[in-house]
């Protein structure tokens, strides 16, 4: 699989990216089993994002299981 770059996704691109639905997402999070999205404003913000190494892990882990 490519290396991703370093970079921040937002949840659209993590949605094309594993082709799963953002309710999926938001569900393997309350779970532990998805990495925690970062906060990206100041603290009243609600723009969120995941690092794109967390995601590369992620997918790593998951073709490894």
């Amino acid at each position: 699989m490519k290396n991703l770059e370093k970079r921040i996704f937002r949840l659209a691109e993590i949605v094309e990216i594993i082709s799963v639905s953002k309710a999926t997402i938001y569900r393997w999070i309350a779970q532990g089993s998805f990495p925690k999205p970062i906060k990206l404003g100041g603290p009243r913000s609600r723009s969120v994002g995941w690092k794109s190494t967390d995601i590369d892990e992620w997918i790593k882990d998951r073709v490894q299981a």
